[in-house]
């Protein structure tokens, strides 16, 4: 169901001894840690996804309630991606990011990103080639 979660943190280096202990005793081992981009994130054992992931905020802001905090849910094919999108506007939410590729990420990454009628970012993606 979910792809990944990213929480925004102000100080990399204290979220990362802070959440290292508690994904060790949930058995997430550590996929990656980026010291030069302070991120860092976890899987479970047994699934490339999903990830629980730190760092700062993608807009660069600095971390406050709620910015840099996603939920991405993870869609069968790219037109669920699609149809989903549709759905969010059709219903109140707002555009954050038009279905399509973001190769930025990894090559066959599509997704699309909105905000709900609270402001909370959603985002659905699709892992798979078309």
């Amino acid at each position: 169901m979910f792809s990944h979660i990213h929480v925004g943190v102000t100080d990399f280096s204290r979220a990362f001894r802070f959440y290292s202990p508690i994904m060790e005793a949930l058995g997430l081992p550590l996929k990656f840690r980026d010291d030069d981009k302070s991120w860092a994130g976890w899987v479970a054992a047994d699934a490339p996804r999903p990830l629980f992931l730190i760092g700062p905020p993608f807009d660069g802001n600095t971390a406050s309630a709620g910015n840099g905090q996603m939920t991405a849910f993870l869609a069968h094919d790219r037109d669920t991606v699609d149809r989903c999108h549709a759905i969010a506007l059709a219903n109140g939410g707002i555009c954050d990011g038009p279905p399509g590729l973001r190769t930025h990420y990894h090559p066959h990454y599509y997704g699309a990103y909105f905000r709900d009628p609270d402001g909370n970012k959603i985002c659905v993606c699709c892992h798979d080639p078309a």
